[in-house]
């Protein structure tokens, strides 16, 4: 409508914004814990640059910021596809990134024992044939006091997400399943875990688990409503994600979970 002031270049501008602000919500504490463990550990080890491996690394969305101040970054991924969108990125931003082709349980072979001072484990658990033989490749190639960072997705956050959507006879399925989840995958392909689950598996593997956070508490909850809502709203959001993560209560009703395992 002529005159209406939604409609104009100004107004999607500011759509773009407050869409900007939820996706932060949904991204953000992640990536700041991800700055806080290469700070940590860049102090520990008392070395600018670490080596970094990103097992399952895909399109290089953690990868590439990552590679920004210097770290020595290798993905390493089965789809080629993946990897070749991660060198563009790289490229594309004008940092370094070495990307090979491979699976998680052959990073050994593909990177060298005790060869990262960080692996990152971001939404590989739930499709690798074995997650206790991915978390013992981890554990292999990480120098002793190196981290790994793991993200996994919540069985207990899928249970409620389905029922919030109605899909009852889903979610009643799920929860059927629920303490299976880091031995056979659902229908759909995709393991979901307990964070107790995750700790086993880092305790199996040699690792001593960490610091936990929940990742995507409520935002996920929310979908939609807050991208065209004021700044206030999303700024709202955006803090209580972050007072809601480091919260125990809350760390499997979260999308995903983050935990850190240490050698």
């Amino acid at each position: 409508m002529a005159g209406d002031h939604r409609a104009g270049p100004g107004a999607a501008a500011t759509r773009a914004r407050h869409r900007g602000s939820y996706d932060d919500a949904r991204t953000v504490v992640m990536r700041d814990l991800l700055l806080s463990v290469v700070s940590a550990l860049t102090s520990q080890s008392g070395r600018e640059q670490l080596d970094i491996i990103d097992a399952g690394g895909g399109t290089g969305g953690f990868a590439v910021p990552l590679a920004g101040p210097g770290h020595r970054v290798t993905v390493i991924d089965p789809s080629p596809d993946s990897l070749a969108a991660a060198q563009r990125r790289a490229a594309e931003m004008g940092v370094s990134l070495r990307a090979v082709q491979g699976d998680a349980a052959d990073l050994v072979g593909l990177a060298g024992a005790e060869s990262a001072d960080l692996v990152l484990c971001h939404s590989v658990l739930e499709y690798v044939d074995s997650p206790a033989a991915a978390m013992a490749a981890i554990a292999r190639v990480l120098r002793p006091g190196g981290t790994v960072s793991v993200l996994a997705a919540s069985a207990v956050a899928a249970v409620i997400h389905r029922a919030l959507a109605g899909r009852f006879d889903e979610a009643r399925r799920l929860l059927a399943g629920l303490g299976g989840a880091a031995t056979e995958p659902p229908a759909d392909a995709a393991r979901r875990f307990t964070l107790a689950e995750v700790a086993g598996l880092l305790e199996d593997a040699g690792l001593r688990p960490g610091t936990a956070h929940g990742i995507r508490v409520f935002a996920d909850l929310v979908p939609g409503i807050f991208a065209d809502a004021d700044p206030a709203a999303a700024d709202a959001l955006l803090a209580l994600e972050r007072s809601a993560s480091a919260q125990p209560a809350f760390h499997d009703l979260a999308t995903q979970f983050h935990v850190l395992g240490y050698r």
